[in-house]
């Protein structure tokens, strides 16, 4: 009787109870596997087995105020405090994305899949045609340079994740929301590619409480959390602030002698993610195609601001020498004087056969005696075509 009792009391049991050493703030299991992601206090996400075999450990470097999964389970979507949403990659934690859609912190997340579009024989994989290679031809390979990150976001050094991130035509339609402090709410396609952007701060509510024609708007409102339907049609935005009349219905605070500030609930009409699926889904696969050209081009311009970079530097470290050795040398000229001279075919002084031999070394001597080379030549050309000319012209007509 008494282990009847006891099982009535306590209908669940705790299995296991693992410390940690940071307090955790949030959690959110992965929709597809046996994991856990845990947020700290001091900002560092954990995951980890249900066995409570800890996977990876990674610090944003920022305070994390908001977590979710992609439907899939293979991204985790993490918000920060400076308003940046970053995406990391299921098997070792690697930021894949990052987007700075917002300018406040980042205070709920959700990552909604689409559940209704018809399964085939090749599972539940979108069956929409990519129509981006009638348009765009594709990108080359993206340049790699050691130290370097180009500036769109994708920081793997493997190509792998920017074309799990960015090749929408293996994913179901999906959409990320995120809502910030201040009431903005964004929606990103596949997480990367931003479609759109409300605030609840600009929106006119009907309340039931009193005349249907009344409008209310909401004050000082900070979201709680943001929710998409599985068909996409309805958002729902938790909430709280105050509903404010209009200002043309005398600007009253009370309805009906309720007090209206608190949590509230809103349901907005998104049934256009739903109607434009196949519109969003096709605009995401021409984005993807044109983010691949960009971060080509963003790549390669970085590759050569850097090499340009260290080009001018040594250039600097080696010609800053020479007017130091004109000086030292009694000369009274300049070093482009110098250089003029030495491109002219007259004897090199002190000054420059030091610098050629010393500074510059053996390989750029080399250079440089073929570019004076060259450079002699195309003065000879110059005398031939033209002053050879000019004075044979001269001269005939002084006969």
């Amino acid at each position: 009787m008494e282990t009847d009792e006891a099982q009535r009391v306590l209908p669940f049991q705790l299995q296991f109870d693992k410390p940690v050493a940071s307090q955790i703030k949030m959690a959110e299991w992965n929709p597809e596997k046996d994991l856990l992601a845990m947020v700290t206090e001091d900002s560092k996400i954990l995951l980890h087995r249900f066995n409570w075999q800890r996977l990876w450990t990674i610090s944003p470097g920022k305070s994390i105020t908001s977590l979710c999964w992609r439907p899939d389970g293979k991204a985790i979507a993490v918000g920060l405090e400076d308003g940046t949403v970053s995406l990391h990659d299921v098997e070792n934690g690697k930021l894949l994305r990052s987007l700075k859609s917002h300018t406040v912190a980042v205070v709920c997340l959700n990552w909604e899949e689409d559940g209704q579009l018809t399964k085939n024989n090749s599972a539940d994989i979108s069956t929409y045609e990519d129509r981006t290679s009638r348009f765009f031809p594709p990108a080359p390979r993206i340049p790699r340079m050691p130290g370097l990150v180009s500036g769109t976001g994708f920081m793997d050094d493997s190509e792998d994740s920017f074309f799990e991130l960015s090749n929408s035509s293996h994913q179901r339609f999906n959409i990320l929301c995120s809502g910030d402090k201040d009431g903005s709410i964004c929606f990103n396609i596949f997480g990367i590619f931003p479609i759109g952007k409300i605030n609840i701060l600009e929106f006119y509510v009907p309340t039931p409480l009193v005349d249907k024609q009344a409008t209310y708007q909401l004050m000082n409102a900070s979201i709680f959390k943001v929710a998409l339907s599985k068909d996409l049609c309805r958002l729902i935005v938790m909430c709280s602030g105050q509903l404010n009349q209009d200002e043309d219905k005398l600007g009253e605070k009370q309805i009906g002698g309720h007090d209206m500030h608190g949590l509230h609930s809103l349901v907005l009409n998104s049934s256009i993610f739903s109607k434009r699926k196949n519109e969003l889904h096709q605009m995401a696969q021409q984005a993807s195609n044109i983010e691949d050209l960009m971060e080509v081009i963003r790549a390669s311009l970085t590759i050569m601001c850097k090499q340009w970079s260290d080009a001018m530097h040594n250039f600097h470290e080696k010609f800053d020498s020479l007017p130091t050795l004109i000086v030292n040398n009694g000369l009274d000229s300049s070093p482009q004087e110098e250089f003029l001279s030495l491109l002219g075919g007259a004897r090199t002084s002190p000054a420059i056969h030091q610098f050629l031999v010393n500074s510059l070394g053996e390989a750029a001597v080399k250079r440089v005696s073929k570019a004076v080379c060259g450079a002699g030549k195309e003065l000879q050309l110059i005398v031939l075509d033209h002053l050879q000319s000019s004075m044979t012209g001269v001269a005939s007509k002084h006969v």
